[in-house]
């Protein structure tokens, strides 16, 4: 088992920046991909950004240009800088693992198999 926990959420004006960070602990080195995902006030959980075990990265539209997703294999860490925030990204962020050897950034929802409890980012003035 691998436990996803998040943090670094909060609430922003319109064009800041925040950053969030994602620590994995229990089997956290048997997991390859990681993402971000987010799930709006009424709205279906959606894929932001997510990256491969060797650093290749893939991107929502609306996110890119504005987020960076990162990782640090040797902490079991995740991260994901946010700027120029929007009120539409305000949402529940998740972190996902998949340790099914993907090779590539996976982006759908299936492709993961451990889950974070979610953290808040609000964007609001």
């Amino acid at each position: 088992q691998v436990q996803l926990v998040e943090s670094g959420g909060g609430l922003v004006q319109p064009g800041g920046s925040l950053r969030l960070s994602c620590a994995a602990s229990g089997r956290a080195s048997s997991t390859s991909g990681l993402a971000w995902f987010r799930q709006g006030p009424g709205q279906e959980r959606e894929f932001v950004a997510a990256i491969s075990w060797y650093g290749s990265t893939a991107y929502a539209d609306p996110v890119k240009g504005r987020f960076t997703i990162s990782r640090d294999n040797a902490k079991n860490t995740l991260s994901l800088q946010m700027n120029k925030l929007k009120p539409e990204d305000t949402a529940v962020y998740y972190c996902a693992a998949e340790n099914r050897g993907a090779v590539a950034p996976r982006t759908r929802i299936y492709e993961y198999d451990y889950w974070g409890q979610g953290t808040q980012v609000t964007v609001s003035s």
